[in-house]
């Protein structure tokens, strides 16, 4: 993926030297849908930053000044032009607008370069950042499947499963709302 800048960031392509700043946000997981990516030594983190560095679905989001690796943004194709959405950020940086303002330029990114006709995310029903986020990106909330999947389990051993609402937002509709902020 070509690098992309905001004000504060920079979007890019992993490198081997965010292996430090990755263990810090996915060593452990706060939302249950990232327990399966729980990364806690150096060498699984070399080993995931490898894969990620050759693939344009996870997108590393740096502080521009450090390139401090801070969180994430990732993707999924689904032909011809829909993409599936997501993202994962450290703790630490939360609260300042990074996930919002690497996600806004993301998304231009999709739709203006890649040509997206449709984004759209899952979110768990207890993720209330993850669905305010959503709503500040201008995404509509298209539904609520009620016990769509289980990342984990409950302490007799059985899945426990998740309800996950489903936010999406079409290129006309984006196009319009940033008409409408001119």
């Amino acid at each position: 993926m070509q690098t992309l800048e905001t004000n504060r960031l920079i979007l890019r392509n992993f490198v081997a030297t965010d292996a430090p700043d990755l263990i810090e946000y996915t060593a452990n997981p706060r939302v249950n849908c990232f327990l399966e990516h729980n990364i806690s030594t150096l060498e699984d983190a070399a080993i995931e930053i490898e894969k990620r560095s050759i693939a344009d679905e996870y997108i590393a989001v740096c502080l521009k000044g450090s390139n401090k690796l801070i969180g994430e943004l990732f993707n999924m194709k689904e032909e011809p032009d829909t993409y599936s959405i997501g993202w994962n950020f450290n703790a630490r940086y939360e609260g300042k607008g990074y996930a919002s303002e690497s996600a806004k330029a993301f998304m231009e990114y999709l739709y203006m370069q890649q040509e997206a006709r449709r984004l759209y995310a899952y979110v768990e029903d207890d993720n209330f950042r993850s669905q305010k986020l959503c709503e500040k990106l201008g995404m509509r909330q298209e539904g609520l499947f009620k016990e769509f999947i289980s990342f984990t389990k409950h302490e007799n051993g059985t899945p426990k499963y998740e309800n996950t609402f489903q936010y999406a937002l079409l290129k006309k509709e984006w196009l319009a709302q940033r008409a409408n902020q001119k």
